[in-house]
Protein backbone atom coordinates (compact mmCIF):
# COMPACT_ATOMS: atom_id res chain seq x y z
CA UNK A 1 0.00 0.00 0.00
CA UNK A 2 1.24 3.70 -1.15
CA UNK A 3 2.35 5.49 2.34
CA UNK A 4 0.55 8.67 2.54
CA UNK A 5 2.79 11.93 0.85
CA UNK A 6 5.33 9.34 -1.11
CA UNK A 7 4.90 9.81 -4.59
CA UNK A 8 3.41 7.12 -6.65
CA UNK A 9 5.92 4.56 -9.09
CA UNK A 10 3.61 5.15 -12.32
CA UNK A 11 1.73 2.30 -13.67
CA UNK A 12 3.55 1.09 -17.21
CA UNK A 13 2.40 0.22 -20.34
CA UNK A 14 5.87 -0.56 -21.51
CA UNK A 15 9.32 -0.55 -20.34
CA UNK A 16 10.02 2.52 -22.23
CA UNK A 17 12.13 5.05 -19.96
CA UNK A 18 12.91 8.69 -20.53
CA UNK A 19 16.75 8.86 -20.92
CA UNK A 20 18.85 10.57 -18.05
CA UNK A 21 16.26 11.08 -15.48
CA UNK A 22 17.55 10.31 -11.74
CA UNK A 23 16.84 6.61 -10.80
CA UNK A 24 14.50 7.87 -8.35
CA UNK A 25 12.30 10.13 -10.42
CA UNK A 26 8.67 8.45 -10.21
CA UNK A 27 8.31 10.13 -14.25
CA UNK A 28 11.03 8.25 -16.20
CA UNK A 29 8.03 6.24 -17.47
CA UNK A 30 5.43 7.42 -20.38
CA UNK A 31 2.34 8.42 -18.69
CA UNK A 32 -0.21 6.00 -17.80
CA UNK A 33 -2.96 8.60 -18.98
CA UNK A 34 -5.71 6.21 -17.81
CA UNK A 35 -4.42 6.29 -14.25
CA UNK A 36 -3.69 10.26 -14.80
CA UNK A 37 -7.50 10.55 -15.62
CA UNK A 38 -8.77 8.61 -13.35
CA UNK A 39 -7.28 10.51 -10.64
CA UNK A 40 -8.38 13.71 -12.64
CA UNK A 41 -11.03 13.66 -15.17
CA UNK A 42 -10.44 16.77 -16.33
CA UNK A 43 -7.49 15.86 -18.14
CA UNK A 44 -9.84 13.74 -20.71
CA UNK A 45 -11.03 16.02 -22.97
CA UNK A 46 -7.27 17.08 -23.71
CA UNK A 47 -5.92 13.19 -24.41
CA UNK A 48 -5.64 12.06 -28.10
CA UNK A 49 -3.53 10.20 -29.90
CA UNK A 50 -0.67 11.32 -31.63
CA UNK A 51 1.07 10.88 -34.90
CA UNK A 52 3.09 7.80 -33.32
CA UNK A 53 -0.39 6.46 -31.86
CA UNK A 54 0.73 7.07 -28.51
CA UNK A 55 -2.02 8.67 -25.87
CA UNK A 56 -0.67 12.16 -25.43
CA UNK A 57 -2.24 16.19 -24.94
CA UNK A 58 -1.25 19.21 -27.31
CA UNK A 59 1.51 20.88 -25.49
CA UNK A 60 1.05 23.70 -27.67
CA UNK A 61 -2.12 24.29 -25.33
CA UNK A 62 -1.33 26.15 -22.22
CA UNK A 63 -4.50 24.90 -20.93
CA UNK A 64 -4.17 21.02 -21.54
CA UNK A 65 -0.68 21.78 -19.72
CA UNK A 66 -1.85 23.00 -16.93
CA UNK A 67 -4.21 20.30 -16.48
CA UNK A 68 -2.08 17.54 -16.92
CA UNK A 69 0.48 18.94 -14.25
CA UNK A 70 -2.70 19.09 -11.90
CA UNK A 71 -3.25 15.41 -12.87
CA UNK A 72 0.41 14.56 -12.07
CA UNK A 73 0.69 15.95 -8.46
CA UNK A 74 -2.65 14.53 -7.44
CA UNK A 75 -1.81 10.75 -8.81
CA UNK A 76 2.00 11.24 -7.91
CA UNK A 77 2.09 13.94 -4.47
CA UNK A 78 -1.70 13.85 -3.04
CA UNK A 79 -2.10 16.76 -4.30
CA UNK A 80 -5.97 17.53 -4.07
CA UNK A 81 -6.34 21.18 -5.49
CA UNK A 82 -3.65 23.10 -7.67
CA UNK A 83 -3.98 26.09 -10.11
CA UNK A 84 -2.11 28.89 -11.03
CA UNK A 85 -2.96 32.19 -12.78
CA UNK A 86 -3.13 32.42 -16.41
CA UNK A 87 0.12 32.98 -17.78
CA UNK A 88 2.28 32.17 -15.00
CA UNK A 89 5.08 29.53 -15.55
CA UNK A 90 3.61 25.74 -15.35
CA UNK A 91 6.84 24.02 -15.31
CA UNK A 92 7.54 20.43 -16.51
CA UNK A 93 7.53 18.31 -13.46
CA UNK A 94 9.60 15.32 -14.47
CA UNK A 95 12.65 17.95 -14.54
CA UNK A 96 11.39 19.71 -11.09
CA UNK A 97 11.29 16.09 -9.34
CA UNK A 98 15.23 15.28 -10.63
CA UNK A 99 16.14 18.89 -9.19
CA UNK A 100 14.90 17.73 -6.13
CA UNK A 101 16.48 14.15 -6.09
CA UNK A 102 20.03 15.15 -6.56
CA UNK A 103 19.79 17.82 -3.63
CA UNK A 104 18.91 14.43 -1.69
CA UNK A 105 22.01 12.84 -3.28
CA UNK A 106 23.77 16.05 -2.00
CA UNK A 107 22.71 15.95 1.50
CA UNK A 108 22.87 12.71 1.59
CA UNK A 109 26.72 13.15 0.78
CA UNK A 110 27.20 14.75 4.38
CA UNK A 111 24.98 12.43 6.12
CA UNK A 112 26.91 8.85 5.70
CA UNK A 113 25.35 8.23 2.56
CA UNK A 114 21.61 8.56 4.19
CA UNK A 115 19.16 10.92 2.83
CA UNK A 116 17.95 13.17 5.80
CA UNK A 117 14.42 12.62 5.45
CA UNK A 118 11.46 15.21 7.60
CA UNK A 119 10.60 18.55 8.51
CA UNK A 120 14.52 19.05 11.05
CA UNK A 121 15.59 19.54 6.94
CA UNK A 122 15.13 22.79 5.64
CA UNK A 123 14.77 23.89 1.85
CA UNK A 124 15.00 27.50 0.83
CA UNK A 125 13.95 27.84 -2.56
CA UNK A 126 14.41 31.47 -4.32
CA UNK A 127 12.00 31.89 -6.41
CA UNK A 128 9.01 29.76 -5.87
CA UNK A 129 6.77 30.85 -7.88
CA UNK A 130 3.03 30.60 -8.25
CA UNK A 131 2.97 26.96 -8.55
CA UNK A 132 5.30 25.99 -5.65
CA UNK A 133 6.28 22.87 -7.46
CA UNK A 134 9.70 22.37 -6.18
CA UNK A 135 8.08 22.63 -2.40
CA UNK A 136 5.46 20.07 -3.33
CA UNK A 137 7.30 17.89 -4.85
CA UNK A 138 10.63 17.87 -1.87
CA UNK A 139 8.19 18.03 1.27
CA UNK A 140 5.89 15.28 -0.35
CA UNK A 141 8.77 12.58 -0.70
CA UNK A 142 11.29 13.71 1.44
CA UNK A 143 9.04 15.69 3.85
CA UNK A 144 11.61 18.46 3.89
CA UNK A 145 10.55 21.58 5.45
CA UNK A 146 10.63 24.34 2.64
CA UNK A 147 10.29 28.52 2.74
CA UNK A 148 9.66 29.68 -0.75
CA UNK A 149 10.63 32.98 -1.65
CA UNK A 150 9.67 35.50 -4.75
CA UNK A 151 9.20 39.41 -5.88
CA UNK A 152 6.57 38.66 -7.11
CA UNK A 153 3.08 39.70 -4.62
CA UNK A 154 0.48 37.30 -6.94
CA UNK A 155 3.02 34.31 -7.33
CA UNK A 156 3.36 34.31 -3.16
CA UNK A 157 -0.28 34.64 -3.13
CA UNK A 158 -0.61 31.84 -5.85
CA UNK A 159 1.69 29.59 -3.76
CA UNK A 160 -0.47 29.93 -0.50
CA UNK A 161 -3.68 29.44 -1.72
CA UNK A 162 -2.02 25.55 -2.85
CA UNK A 163 -0.79 25.33 0.39
CA UNK A 164 -3.74 26.51 2.52
CA UNK A 165 -6.04 24.15 0.21
CA UNK A 166 -3.97 21.16 0.75
CA UNK A 167 -3.97 19.36 4.04
CA UNK A 168 -0.67 17.71 3.19
CA UNK A 169 0.93 20.93 2.74
CA UNK A 170 0.07 23.54 5.50
CA UNK A 171 2.91 22.71 7.99
CA UNK A 172 5.72 22.18 5.80
CA UNK A 173 5.87 24.95 3.14
CA UNK A 174 6.11 28.57 4.50
CA UNK A 175 5.72 31.81 1.52
CA UNK A 176 7.87 34.70 2.19
CA UNK A 177 7.48 38.10 -0.46
CA UNK A 178 11.09 39.17 -1.00
CA UNK A 179 10.70 43.31 -0.62
CA UNK A 180 13.75 43.88 -2.92
CA UNK A 181 13.94 43.14 -6.72
CA UNK A 182 17.68 43.70 -6.32
CA UNK A 183 18.05 40.99 -3.27
CA UNK A 184 17.84 37.31 -3.62
CA UNK A 185 18.67 35.95 0.29
CA UNK A 186 18.43 39.42 2.55
CA UNK A 187 15.01 40.75 3.45
CA UNK A 188 13.79 36.74 3.37
CA UNK A 189 16.47 35.27 5.78
CA UNK A 190 15.75 36.13 9.46
CA UNK A 191 18.80 36.49 11.92
CA UNK A 192 20.03 33.37 13.19
CA UNK A 193 18.07 31.42 10.70
CA UNK A 194 19.54 28.32 9.03
CA UNK A 195 18.79 25.87 5.76
CA UNK A 196 20.74 22.99 5.20
CA UNK A 197 20.14 23.98 1.12
CA UNK A 198 19.15 26.20 -1.24
CA UNK A 199 17.45 25.99 -4.33
CA UNK A 200 17.07 28.16 -7.52
CA UNK A 201 15.86 28.09 -11.21
CA UNK A 202 17.10 31.48 -12.11
CA UNK A 203 15.36 33.65 -15.11
CA UNK A 204 16.87 31.86 -17.95
CA UNK A 205 17.10 34.57 -20.86
CA UNK A 206 18.40 37.97 -20.02
CA UNK A 207 14.96 40.00 -22.24
CA UNK A 208 11.54 39.65 -23.28
CA UNK A 209 12.51 39.59 -26.34
CA UNK A 210 14.80 36.91 -25.87
CA UNK A 211 12.58 34.80 -23.76
CA UNK A 212 9.66 35.07 -26.83
CA UNK A 213 12.46 33.97 -29.40
CA UNK A 214 13.30 31.21 -27.07
CA UNK A 215 9.79 29.61 -27.29
CA UNK A 216 8.79 30.15 -30.65
CA UNK A 217 12.27 28.17 -31.46
CA UNK A 218 11.26 25.32 -29.13
CA UNK A 219 7.87 24.94 -30.09
CA UNK A 220 9.38 24.75 -33.99
CA UNK A 221 11.51 21.98 -32.77
CA UNK A 222 8.71 19.92 -31.21
CA UNK A 223 7.25 20.74 -34.33
CA UNK A 224 4.26 22.49 -33.01
CA UNK A 225 2.21 24.87 -34.87
CA UNK A 226 1.68 27.99 -33.01
CA UNK A 227 5.18 29.05 -32.46
CA UNK A 228 4.58 32.11 -30.63
CA UNK A 229 2.51 30.87 -27.63
CA UNK A 230 4.67 30.50 -24.49
CA UNK A 231 2.52 26.96 -23.63
CA UNK A 232 4.21 26.62 -20.28
CA UNK A 233 3.65 30.25 -19.47
CA UNK A 234 5.57 32.72 -17.18
CA UNK A 235 5.71 36.27 -16.30
CA UNK A 236 8.79 38.49 -16.74
CA UNK A 237 10.50 37.70 -13.33
CA UNK A 238 9.69 33.75 -13.69
CA UNK A 239 11.91 33.89 -16.81
CA UNK A 240 13.67 37.11 -17.81
CA UNK A 241 16.24 39.11 -15.95
CA UNK A 242 18.64 41.93 -17.03
CA UNK A 243 21.79 40.00 -17.90
CA UNK A 244 19.97 36.60 -17.58
CA UNK A 245 21.13 33.11 -16.03
CA UNK A 246 24.88 34.41 -15.90
CA UNK A 247 24.04 37.85 -13.89
CA UNK A 248 21.42 36.40 -11.67
CA UNK A 249 24.06 33.47 -10.39
CA UNK A 250 26.33 35.66 -10.24
CA UNK A 251 24.63 38.37 -7.99
CA UNK A 252 23.36 35.35 -6.29
CA UNK A 253 27.10 33.99 -5.11
CA UNK A 254 28.62 37.33 -4.06
CA UNK A 255 24.96 37.97 -1.72
CA UNK A 256 25.70 33.80 -0.43
CA UNK A 257 28.93 34.90 0.73
CA UNK A 258 27.43 37.32 3.23
CA UNK A 259 25.46 34.75 4.63
CA UNK A 260 28.00 31.64 4.16
CA UNK A 261 26.54 30.02 7.61
CA UNK A 262 23.33 30.35 7.56
CA UNK A 263 22.65 27.89 4.83
CA UNK A 264 25.27 24.82 4.13
CA UNK A 265 24.58 24.24 0.43
CA UNK A 266 23.67 27.21 -2.02
CA UNK A 267 22.77 25.24 -5.02
CA UNK A 268 21.59 26.69 -8.63
CA UNK A 269 20.41 25.34 -11.78
CA UNK A 270 22.26 26.28 -14.58
CA UNK A 271 20.88 26.24 -18.18
CA UNK A 272 23.82 27.14 -20.21
CA UNK A 273 26.83 25.23 -20.26
CA UNK A 274 29.11 28.62 -21.58
CA UNK A 275 28.68 30.76 -18.33
CA UNK A 276 30.08 27.78 -16.22
CA UNK A 277 33.77 29.64 -16.73
CA UNK A 278 32.82 32.95 -15.01
CA UNK A 279 30.27 31.23 -12.39
CA UNK A 280 33.39 28.93 -11.27
CA UNK A 281 35.59 32.36 -11.08
CA UNK A 282 33.05 34.19 -9.12
CA UNK A 283 33.30 31.17 -6.79
CA UNK A 284 36.38 31.20 -6.41
CA UNK A 285 36.45 35.25 -5.57
CA UNK A 286 34.20 34.52 -3.01
CA UNK A 287 36.22 31.50 -1.14
CA UNK A 288 33.72 28.55 -1.43
CA UNK A 289 35.03 26.18 0.43
CA UNK A 290 33.79 23.41 -2.60
CA UNK A 291 32.02 23.07 -5.29
CA UNK A 292 29.57 20.67 -6.87
CA UNK A 293 28.55 20.58 -10.31
CA UNK A 294 25.94 17.69 -11.27
CA UNK A 295 24.66 16.93 -14.30
CA UNK A 296 21.09 16.30 -15.36
CA UNK A 297 19.16 15.72 -18.83
CA UNK A 298 15.84 14.29 -19.52
CA UNK A 299 16.13 13.32 -23.20
CA UNK A 300 17.93 15.74 -25.40
CA UNK A 301 17.74 18.48 -22.45
CA UNK A 302 21.49 19.05 -21.08
CA UNK A 303 21.39 20.72 -17.47
CA UNK A 304 23.10 21.33 -14.63
CA UNK A 305 23.31 22.14 -10.92
CA UNK A 306 26.32 24.22 -9.27
CA UNK A 307 26.35 23.84 -6.02
CA UNK A 308 28.72 25.87 -3.63
CA UNK A 309 29.48 26.14 0.36
CA UNK A 310 31.18 27.95 2.65
CA UNK A 311 31.74 25.01 5.46
CA UNK A 312 34.12 22.89 5.91
CA UNK A 313 33.49 18.52 5.99
CA UNK A 314 32.87 18.70 9.28
CA UNK A 315 31.11 21.32 9.85
CA UNK A 316 28.32 20.45 7.13
CA UNK A 317 28.37 16.63 8.76
CA UNK A 318 27.47 18.48 12.10
CA UNK A 319 24.78 20.57 10.62
CA UNK A 320 23.00 17.42 8.98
Amino acid sequence: MQKKGKPKEQKLKDSTEKSGLHPRNPHRFRYDFNALIASCSDLEKFVSLNKFGDESIDFANPDAVKILNRAILKYFYQISLWDIPRNYLCPPIPGRADYIHYIADLLAADNKNQIPTGKKTKVLDIGVGANCVYPIIGSQTYGWYFIGTDIDPIAIKSAQNIIQSNSVLTDKIECRLQPSTNKIFMGVIKPNEFFDVSICNPPFHASAEEAATGSQRKNKNLGLKNTAQLNFGGQNAEIWCEGGEEVFVRNMIFESKEIGQQITWFTSLIAKKEHLTSIYYYLKKVNAVEVKTINMAQGQKVSRIVAWTFKSDAERKISI
